[in-house]
C-alpha cells in the first residue's frame, strides 16, 4: 500500500478535499467519524464531508462498521489477514455493541466458548481473546478482568457494571440475536473467506510506490522522449499533464519520423490504457495480453499517477500466487476435490462420484455443475502441463443427457489447438451409458 498518496504541500494550495483527508489521517485510530461532525468542525459542506470519508475508506483509514459507526482505524496492509478484530467480529454476527467500544480495533487471538465452570475458563481465557457465551453475567466480568472481550449469544443483556468495567478496560462487549453453535459457525466461514482472499493479489501489493516512475511531462519534446529511451532502455512512457494526471502515452511509435523539437502532446496516444491500484493481478494481466501492451499506468480516482507496472512484474506475481497451498476452499475446489487422475495411457483423465449436493433437478447433477466440472478438469490439465497462467475467454457447453446423483464419471480434457499464446480444448464427461456433456473451451496463456 502506498504510505502516503498525498504529496507534501502546504495549506494554502490544498483544496478543501485535501484538507480533509490529511485531518482525518491526522485523528487517532478509535475516534468515531461523522460526517455532520467533520462538516462542522472544518467549516464544509457536508457533501464534502462525505466523499471525504469515502475516499478515507478507500485509502483504509476509516472504517464503517454496522451498528457501531464509522471509525478512524490503522491503515493495515490488504493482504494482512492473520486475525480478525473484535469490530470485525461484531459485523459477522450481526452484533450490537454494549461496551468498550475503544478496543473495537483490537486483533483477537484466539475464541473461547464458555460452556465451562468459572474455575475452568480461567485456564484458556486470556488478553485479547474472546469468549462466547449466553447471559452467564460472572463469566463477562471474569473475561473482561483477564483482558478479554465478550460475545453474548442468545440476545441477552448483561449489568450495568459489566458495562463499566468494559469501558474503563477498553474491551468490547457484543451481544449477537444468534445462538452459540451459529455464531461459531459464522466466525468460521468468515474466516475460510479471509483465508481465501489472502490469495488475492492486487497490484497495489506488488509495485514500488516509493520509486518514482520514468515519465515525460507537457512540454517535452521527441528528443526527450529519444533521451529517456536511451537512459532507461524502455520505449513506453506515461505523458503527465501540469496536475500530475495520465493525459496519453509516448512510445517509439509516436516519435518515428517526428522532428527533434516536436511536443509529446502533439506525437503522444491520447486516452491510455490505465488501472487502479486495487484491481486484481489477473485482470491486468487480462489486459496487457489482450491490447498487447507491455507497461501499464497506476492511477488514482483522479487519474494522477501513482506509479507503473510492467507485464513481467504482473506474470511473475501470477506464477508466485499459483505456488502458494491452499488457503480456504471456494466452491470451484470443493466440487472436483473429489476428481483424482485415473491411469490413461495417453492423455489427461480424472474420474469422481457425482455427489448429493451436485443436484439439480431432483436425482441429477445441475447443469451448472457439469460445466463447473469440465471447466476445472481443463485448468487442472493445463496447470498440470506447466502452463499455469491462463485466462478463459469462452466456453461452449453441450448437455446430451441427465448425469444421475452418485454415477462414476469420468472427465477427459484434450488439446485441439495450442500456440505460444492460446489455446483451444475439449472437454469430455462421461458416464457408464457414454458421453453425457461436452465443452469447447479457448483460453489465453499469459505466460507464453
Amino acid at each position: 500500500m502506498p504510505p502516503d498518496t498525498h504529496p507534501p504541500s502546504s495549506l494554502e494550495t490544498m483544496t478543501k478535499h485535501e484538507q480533509l483527508i490529511r485531518h482525518i489521517e491526522a485523528l487517532e485510530p478509535g475516534t468515531r467519524i461523522s460526517v455532520r461532525g467533520i462538516a462542522r468542525e472544518l467549516d464544509v459542506s457536508e457533501g464534502t464531508a462525505y466523499k471525504a470519508i469515502k475516499e478515507a475508506e478507500e485509502l483504509g483509514i476509516v472504517a464503517t462498521k454496522k451498528r457501531i459507526g464509522t471509525v478512524r482505524v490503522h491503515r493495515s496492509r490488504r493482504g494482512s489477514l492473520e486475525g480478525l478484530t473484535f469490530g470485525d467480529v461484531a459485523d459477522i454476527v450481526e452484533g450490537q455493541l454494549l461496551g468498550g467500544s475503544g478496543g473495537l480495533q483490537r486483533t483477537l487471538h484466539k475464541f473461547v466458548i464458555g460452556a465451562m465452570e468459572l474455575d475452568a475458563m480461567l485456564r484458556y481465557i486470556n488478553e485479547d481473546s474472546l469468549l462466547i457465551v449466553g447471559n452467564r453475567e460472572e463469566a463477562h466480568r471474569l473475561a473482561l478482568e483477564q483482558g478479554a472481550g465478550v460475545l453474548i449469544t442468545g440476545g441477552f443483556d448483561t449489568s450495568a457494571e459489566v458495562k463499566r468495567l468494559a469501558d474503563e478496560r477498553g474491551l468490547p462487549i457484543i451481544v449477537s440475536r444468534h445462538d452459540t453453535f451459529t455464531v461459531a459457525s459464522m466466525i468460521n466461514r468468515a474466516m475460510y473467506d479471509r483465508l481465501i482472499k489472502q490469495k488475492i493479489v492486487l497490484i497495489e501489493d506488488i509495485m514500488s510506490f516509493a520509486r518514482p516512475a520514468d515519465v515525460l511531462k507537457h512540454g517535452d519534446t521527441a528528443a526527450d522522449f529519444h533521451r529517456l529511451a536511451g537512459l532507461t532502455g524502455s520505449f513506453r512512457f506515461p505523458v503527465l499533464d501540469e496536475r500530475g494526471r495520465v493525459s496519453g502515452m509516448m512510445t517509439a511509435k509516436d516519435a518515428a519520423g517526428s522532428e527533434p523539437d516536436a511536443l509529446v502532446e502533439r506525437l503522444m496516444t491520447r486516452h491510455p490504457i490505465t488501472a487502479a491500484p486495487n484491481i486484481t493481478v489477473t485482470s491486468a494481466a487480462h489486459t496487457m495480453a489482450a491490447e498487447g501492451i507491455d507497461l501499464l499506468p497506476v492511477v488514482d480516482r483522479h487519474r494522477r499517477l501513482l506509479g507503473v507496472i510492467t507485464r513481467q512484474e504482473v506474470q511473475e506475481a501470477m506464477r508466485i500466487t499459483g505456488r502458494q497451498g491452499d488457503s480456504g476452499e471456494t466452491f470451484d475446489e470443493l466440487i472436483l476435490a473429489g476428481f483424482k487422475p485415473s491411469g490413461a495411457a495417453k492423455g489427461f483423465r480424472y474420474a469422481g462420484v457425482a455427489a448429493a449436493q451436485m443436484s439439480g433437478m431432483p436425482g441429477t447433477v445441475s447443469e451448472g455443475v457439469l460445466s463447473t466440472l469440465m471447466l476445472q478438469a481443463a485448468r487442472r490439465m493445463v496447470r498440470e502441463s506447466g502452463r499455469g497462467d491462463h485466462m478463459v475467454e469462452s466456453v461452449t457447453t453441450y448437455f446430451f443427457r441427465p448425469v444421475a446423483i452418485d454415477a462414476e464419471l469420468v472427465l477427459e480434457p484434450a488439446v485441439l489447438e495450442l500456440s505460444r499464446k492460446n489455446a483451444k480444448l475439449e472437454i469430455q464427461l462421461s458416464d457408464a451409458g457414454g458421453v453425457a456433456a461436452k465443452a469447447i473451451l479457448s483460453m489465453q496463456l499469459m505466460d507464453g
